[in-house]
């Protein structure tokens, strides 16, 4: 997939006419959840048929996150469900050929819905069809809607299609519904919202080393609780606790190692703490290999990237007084993992038993 970033790199990659048109769909597209990869399917058929390639726009920051911090009143501001990183492979994953990610800033806030259609859609892009929900608004003070964009297609010579609600189990499918499920901690129901378990990648980065002195804090406990930190690069994120995970990148064959993992702020650690209070994800692995273990110890999991899928939510995030005290509730969020592994592997040998006597 060809990512493309701003309007004057779009200008610059189409500049050759022979490059422009294409099948065109627009929206945020956080969590690329199941009802956009629906739409995704019918854009990518629709790109074939015309013999051009399907384009996603989408926006980083999110709109309603620019306006939250231009009024300062950051409870306007969405929970952000996926990183530009995750959404972009998502993105890539549902066979998009392009992504443009326009800035959200007061040029495009500002820019009238007809100007949007004459400079970008058709100027910039040469859209040939563009695709959009059943909710879709566009241009200064959300002026543009479908009709607009329909009439425009009549006198231009592109192809609007809308597409309604995707539902499952008569739920309607929405960033809104996935995050309203992270929030209340339901991981099932956010599977069936995205269509996979929910998940996270990234860089891993340099921590507190906190692992270290829970280490000497913790006799019996080897190394501790060492963990791979990654960073979640928005302030409010739809999900947070501590969590049941896999994870995957550190094995040969992307096996995944089991773990448990802090989402959030940690409250426990103080002010100095290395990553500034930003929203960080800390995973422990509870069965470390030994070769990855001296892998690890060498500094050789900085800078590589990781994806920890969120399974099972334990609880919210908890302040701890001590190091004691934090040792011993890492400890119990350890043994409450491994017991819900446990549970998996019991209903899977129990469920491949009665397909066996039924087969």
């Amino acid at each position: 997939m060809k990512i493309i970033r701003g309007l004057w790199n779009l200008q610059h990659a189409l500049k050759d006419e022979a490059q422009r048109g294409c099948a065109l769909t627009i929206g945020n597209f956080d969590g690329v959840h199941r009802g956009h990869q629906a739409m995704l399917a019918l854009l990518n058929n629709e790109a074939r048929h015309r013999g051009v390639p399907s384009c996603v726009m989408t926006f980083e920051p999110h709109p309603r996150d620019y306006f939250a911090g231009l009024h300062h009143k950051p409870e306007l501001a969405p929970a952000r469900i996926a990183t530009l990183r995750d959404k972009l492979a998502e993105l890539r994953r549902c066979g998009v050929d392009r992504c443009v990610v326009l800035p959200f800033n007061e040029r495009l806030a500002s820019q009238p819905a007809e100007a949007f259609i004459d400079d970008v859609l058709v100027g910039a892009l040469g859209a040939r069809y563009v695709l959009v929900g059943d909710d879709f608004r566009f241009g200064a003070k959300r002026q543009g809607d479908y009709a607009m964009l329909d009439a425009a297609g009549t006198r231009q010579g592109f192809d609007v299609a809308r597409m309604q609600s995707y539902e499952v189990h008569g739920l309607r499918v929405s960033s809104s519904a996935v995050r309203e499920a992270l929030g209340a901690g339901r991981m099932n129901d956010v599977a069936a919202l995205l269509g996979r378990p929910y998940s996270i990648s990234g860089h891993v980065v340099h921590g507190r080393k906190l692992g270290r002195q829970l280490a000497e804090s913790a006799p019996g406990k080897g190394d501790g609780f060492r963990t791979l930190n990654l960073r979640f690069s928005h302030w409010k994120p739809a999900a947070s606790g501590i969590f049941v995970v896999h994870v995957f990148g550190l094995l040969p064959d992307d096996q995944p190692l089991p773990g448990v993992a802090n989402l959030g702020v940690r409250p426990s650690l103080d002010p100095n703490d290395v990553n500034g209070g930003r929203v960080l994800l800390e995973t422990h692995c509870l069965d470390w290999p030994e070769a990855l273990k001296a892998r690890l110890s060498g500094g050789e999991a900085y800078g590589k990237i990781i994806r920890v899928e969120l399974l099972h939510k334990l609880h919210d995030e908890l302040k701890y007084d001590s190091l004691d005290a934090l040792t011993t509730g890492i400890a119990k969020d350890c043994d409450d993992a491994r017991a819900f592994f446990a549970s998996l592997h019991t209903q899977t040998h129990r469920q491949t038993t009665r397909d066996r006597i039924q087969g």
